[in-house]
């Protein structure tokens, strides 16, 4: 846990801090959502850093946002299906918006299992969750 603490205040090749977004206040409208959801999956839950491929520099590529990307992080002990890639999570994502919903309030998949590690089990409230969705 520490490490993925570390590595989301220090990404590699970063000695600074990353700078968090400022926050959106929570909205009901669609622009709202929208604002609130890019909030959470930039600034709280850093899904890039997995979920979007890389340059040959280690930058993320932004124009292949989301779209899934190799898995850099090993665990130091060895884990039972591990996974090698991370899903593509823009776009098309591997489900529909309730399934997608339920995983991240509650860190269950559609299958009834919660998601492997590396992944985070979050358990965001169902308002920001449909705001990531979004």
């Amino acid at each position: 846990m520490l490490f993925f603490v570390l590595f989301t205040l220090f990404p590699l090749g970063q000695t600074q801090p990353v700078k968090q977004p400022s926050k959106p206040a929570k909205n009901t409208n669609s622009q709202g959502l929208v604002a609130r959801g890019k909030y959470i999956v930039e600034g709280v839950a850093m899904c890039g850093r997995c979920h979007t491929p890389r340059d040959s520099a280690g930058v993320p590529d932004r124009s292949r946002w989301l779209q899934g990307a190799p898995v850099r992080l090993v665990s130091a002990e060895p884990v039972a299906g591990w996974p090698l890639q991370a899903p593509r999570i823009a776009g098309t994502p591997p489900g529909n918006d309730a399934e997608l919903v339920t995983l991240l309030s509650t860190g269950i998949w559609r299958d009834g299992k919660p998601l492997r590690p590396a992944m985070p089990q979050f358990h965001m409230t169902r308002e920001d969750a449909a705001s990531v969705v979004a």
